[in-house]
This record gives C-alpha cells, sequence and structure tokens, in this order.
C-alpha cells in the first residue's frame, strides 16, 4: 500500500494525459517526414544536438502522428504490484515540466551543476532528461553514498542543486552548512521536509510549456565520479555529444535495438551505464525501456522478471548471469529473450559458454568506461571469441600503444588508448573537471591511454589483460584503494592497510585489505575484530566498497621512499608470485 501511495501524484498525471495537450516540441534536427530513429555516419558531428529534443521529442511526434507501436517508452515495475507505464508523449510532457521546475522554481540556469542521488525511480529519468533540455548538468551518484561520500561530490563541485530521498536527505541537512554553493533541494518523497521542495507536487501542477535550449554538441551534460588508485574520485565530464553515440550506424549494430524491443539494462542509477543503457540507447531506437526497481540485488526476483515481462533484449554484468547460472536449474528458457549483452568486468569464457548451454542463448561482450562510453564490442554478426572484447566501435579507433603512445604490433601485451588526435571523438570525455593535471595524463601521444592493459590480435579483436591502475572492478563496481584504505585509518585499529583486487568465483573480483594493526589491537580476536573493520567501512562510505577479505600482517612491502609495494601484494594474491 505504501509503495501504491508513492506514485499517487505522477499515476495522477499518467491518467490525466488524455486531458492534456502536450507542449510543442523543437524539433530541428531532421525531417520528421522518415519513419525511423534518426542517424548521422559514424564520425558526422551536428553543430547542435540535445538528446530531450533531438531524440525523445521526435518520438513524440512519431507517436502523435500514429507512426509508432502502441508499447510504452517507460515501463517501471516494483516488487509490490505497482507498475508505471509511460508513452514518450507523455515523458516529453513530464521531462519539460521537470525542467520548468529546475529553472522557475529552483531557480538553476544552463551550466549549474545538481546531483541526482536516485534508486531505479521515475523521477530519475524526468530529472535527467529535464536536466538536458535546460542545459543543466547532471551528477548522477549510487544511493549507497554515505554522508562523506555525498559532502565530498557536492564540495568538489560546487553543485548548486540536489535531488535524492528522504533516506538520505538527513546527511544532506548535516553538511549544507559546509557546501555553500548549495542552494536548492528537492525530495522524492511521499513525505515533506522543512527545507525540501516537494518534486512530486511541483510535477503535477508545473507548466508543460517549455522550450528546449539549443545546445552546442560540445556543451558540457553530464558528470561521472570515476576512481582512482591515488586521491578521491575524478570528475569525468561530458558533452551532449555522449548521448549522440547511439545514433551512429557502428553503434546502432552492438545491440540492433528495434521501436518493438523492450529492453532491461540493469545498472545503477550512479553509473554511465544506467545514462546510457536505460536511457540514451533504448530510446534513441524507440523502443521500451524495462526497470525493476530492484532495491536489493536478489537474483530469484531478476529469473521471475525475464520469466514474466516480454523482455528481449537483457543487459548486464558478467557477475549477474553468473549468480543466475549459478540457481538449480539444468536448462531454462526465457519466452521473449532474443538478445545478452554484458560488460562492466571481465567475462570468463566458462560462464559464456554455460549461458549458451543452458538458455540456448549467446552472450556478447561490451566494453567501455566512465570517461568513455563504449568503446569496443561482440555485434550479432561477428563471431563471439571466448577471451575477447570485440573490435573497436566507431567513432572510436582502438589501438593497443606502448607508455609512449606508439602502436603496438598484434599479440603485444600493451595499454588500450583511443586515438584524439587530429581529431578527438565526440563520445569522448572533455575532462576532469577542476583537474587539468589528471586530464594531462591520460594523454599519451596522439591516444587517450584508458589504463587498461590489453592485446589486439590480427582480427582486430581486442583482449582485456587488466587495470593498469588497481582499480578494483567488484560485480560492476569500480572501487579505488585509496577510498577504501581512507576509510580503514579511521579507525582506532589500523595502522597501516593496503587495499588490492582479490579473485572471487562469484563477483569476479573484491576487495581485499592486509592491515598492519595498532599495538593495543594485537591481541584482539582477529574474527572479531575483521568484522568490525567491515562494519566500520560501511558506515563511513558506500558499502560496496567495504574489504570482503581482510588478511593482518606485521607490516607491508615497501619501495625506499617508503611507498606500498601494491603491485607486489596484488601478484601475490593472484598466485604470481
Amino acid at each position: 500500500m505504501q509503495w501504491l501511495m508513492r506514485f499517487r501524484i505522477l499515476w495522477g498525471i499518467h491518467k490525466s494525459f488524455h486531458n492534456i495537450h502536450p507542449a510543442p516540441s523543437q524539433l530541428r534536427c531532421w525531417s520528421l517526414s522518415e519513419i525511423g530513429a534518426p542517424r548521422w555516419n559514424d564520425y558526422e558531428v551536428p553543430e547542435e544536438f540535445n538528446f530531450a529534443s533531438c531524440v525523445l521529442d521526435y518520438w513524440a511526434q512519431m507517436e502523435k502522428e500514429g507512426k509508432r507501436g502502441p508499447n510504452p517508452a517507460f515501463w517501471w515495475v516494483n516488487g509490490q504490484g505497482d507498475e508505471v507505464k509511460w508513452s514518450f508523449r507523455e515523458i516529453a510532457d513530464l521531462t519539460r515540466r521537470t525542467a520548468n521546475i529546475l529553472t522557475q522554481t529552483c531557480g538553476l540556469q544552463q551550466g549549474d551543476l545538481l546531483a541526482l542521488i536516485l534508486p531505479r525511480v521515475p523521477e530519475w529519468w524526468l530529472v535527467a532528461v529535464g536536466c538536458m533540455r535546460t542545459g543543466i548538468i547532471f551528477m548522477p551518484a549510487t544511493i549507497m553514498l554515505k554522508a562523506k561520500d555525498i559532502l565530498y561530490r557536492l564540495q568538489m563541485s560546487k553543485a548548486k542543486g540536489i535531488v535524492t530521498t528522504d533516506t538520505l536527505a538527513s546527511d544532506v541537512d548535516s553538511m549544507a552548512s559546509e557546501c555553500p554553493s548549495l542552494k536548492t533541494k528537492l525530495l522524492v518523497s511521499d513525505h515533506s521536509r522543512e527545507g525540501w521542495l516537494d518534486f512530486r507536487s511541483l510535477v503535477k501542477s508545473a507548466s508543460p510549456e517549455h522550450t528546449c535550449i539549443k545546445s552546442k554538441t560540445m556543451d558540457p551534460m553530464v558528470i561521472f565520479f570515476t576512481s582512482g588508485t591515488t586521491g578521491f574520485p575524478k570528475m569525468a565530464k561530458h558533452s551532449h555529444g555522449l548521448a549522440l553515440q547511439p545514433s551512429f550506424p557502428a553503434s546502432r549494430k552492438i545491440r540492433s535495438l528495434k521501436t518493438s524491443d523492450v529492453s532491461w539494462c540493469l545498472s545503477d542509477s550512479g553509473w554511465i551505464l544506467a545514462t546510457m543503457g536505460t536511457m540514451v540507447e533504448p530510446w534513441t531506437a524507440g523502443c521500451t525501456v524495462f526497470i525493476h526497481h530492484l532495491p536489493q540485488f536478489d537474483t530469484k526476483v531478476i529469473i521471475q522478471a525475464l520469466l514474466k515481462y516480454p523482455i528481449n533484449q537483457f543487459y548486464g554484468a558478467p557477475s549477474i548471469f553468473r549468480m543466475i547460472l549459478q540457481q538449480d536449474f539444468t536448462s531454462i528458457r526465457f519466452p521473449a529473450l532474443e538478445h545478452c549483452c554484458t560488460g562492466g568486468e571481465v567475462l570468463w569464457p566458462k560462464d559464456q559458454e554455460e549461458w549458451k548451454r543452458r538458455t540456448g542463448l549467446l552472450l556478447y561482450n561490451v566494453y567501455g568506461q566512465s570517461e568513455t562510453g563504449i568503446i569496443c564490442a561482440t555485434l550479432r554478426e561477428m563471431k563471439i571469441k571466448p577471451g575477447f572484447l570485440g573490435k573497436a566501435s566507431p567513432p572510436y579507433d582502438v589501438q593497443v600503444i606502448d607508455d609512449k603512445g606508439s602502436i603496438l604490433p598484434p599479440n603485444t601485451e600493451g595499454n588500450i588508448g583511443i586515438r584524439i588526435k587530429p581529431a578527438r571523438p565526440v563520445t569522448l570525455f572533455m575532462c576532469y573537471e577542476g583537474n587539468p593535471e589528471k586530464t594531462a595524463e591520460v594523454e599519451c601521444g596522439d591516444f587517450f591511454n584508458t589504463g587498461d592493459r590489453g592485446m589486439m590480435d590480427e582480427e582486430g579483436y581486442i583482449c582485456f589483460l587488466g587495470r593498469s591502475d588497481d582499480i578494483i572492478n567488484a560485480s560492476g563496481y569500480r572501487i579505488g584503494p585509496a577510498e577504501v584504505e581512507s576509510a580503514l585509518m579511521e579507525h582506532p585499529a589500523v595502522a597501516e592497510s593496503a587495499v588490492v583486487s582479490s579473485p572471487d568465483p562469484i563477483r569476479g573480483e573484491v576487495v581485499k585489505a592486509f592491515i598492519v594493526l595498532t599495538p593495543q589491537f594485537l591481541s584482539h580476536d582477529k574474527d572479531q575484530l575483521t568484522k568490525e573493520l567491515q562494519d566500520h567501512v560501511k558506515s563511513v562510505t558506500a558499502p560496496y566498497k567495504y574489504p570482503r577479505k581482510v588478511e593482518f600482517v606485521p607490516d607491508l612491502p615497501k619501495t625506499i621512499t617508503g611507498k606500498i609495494k601494491r603491485k607486489e601484494l596484488q601478484k601475490k594474491e593472484k598466485g604470481q608470485m
């Protein structure tokens, strides 16, 4: 009942759409005389582009002219039986209302930054597109963040606004005095809170009349916080060109989405995969975005959804497929499922083979980063090479390079690089905002150095060999060792710590901490202390970062200058020493 109440306002809007005349669309990017999603060639870059006006409003117009089928554009469900379905015309209306809230009620302007920290609820999509319509730069983040994580993001970005739930509102209030730039707070909740604007009430009363900005393709659109091995997360700033990627013919072939498809991409709302895989990519194709609220990861719920709903396109991290395979069945056939795609971490060949054997479906690999979107992929028309990511996806020219930026011959290990000279791909991030030194560090001759190691065979297939920067990738969550070490050092038992990745049969990798104890804790029970440290990390930073493995050591290997030899610990953990 609580969830039915939760969406009463949005359902009220949904049911009243027959009496609402949608605001005029600002369609400037192409002719509407032809049916089909808009497109450019792989290397054509329009001077102006805005996903809201050039894509969403296009499909809204197609619906108005009766040139798109009856399938919803957005289909949201939860575990309590609640359901939200919106057409493109309804999304266009709701996002215009949201745009008016952001500019008129909140006073935000083009170029201002807005933190977007919501779970998988429909309002996430409304706010993201509303930002695109107004030129406000949105910054998605996982709801698993703790107070110190949120404070860091608000202070670093100088965000002027935040949208979140009542779960995190008290944390935001506790730090508001330390964030002088923060001017407006929007709450997505059934309950009001002093000092916060009620988003759902405002959407219901806002005007649907709004003219989308004429954004340049290279104007900033979104910022993703991405982890590193030293320091705290960096702000990878993208232009509107990122949302142009699925309009390129080569990118369309990655999943070959059609207007009749129902696409489910399982991604945390804080990651670039959510922005691209649950919004930009499927809506560019004009298909249905399916979302399950799924507040807690539950393999059985995922399987039930694939059996119950007409989902024919499924996209998730390899660990999701691995966990499904661990369920007690020798074979399973999902009635509607046609195409499965995975990325975000290493896909093991044995899982690829087992998925095909037990479901009858192929599992296709893609590869990308927060800075890039999809870099390479195995297309449906390509043969699957176990252990390989696929081939470069235009507009990217991907090569394996040495540390000076020279292209290496086939089957030679090196750095995976993207050519940025003479022309920088429009879909590549603009910079690390506020950090020109880090931006310069990743430029290597004519290439952007992804920081990942790999090699390319004679056919152009790329094999991923590991991360040169020691980022830990656990179930698709990228975790910087420095963040975990910083949390551990706040506990009085920890004198020193070093965090590395550790192989795991389910998650691919997990966080492992090597810890040197302070003298007063040396006699403590190690099992009890392990749990205490794990709980401590969960309490001070996002819980997914906690060390699932802990090893107490008398000292840590160090260089002559006193730096911890993390590489040595990593090799030991992977059995290479």
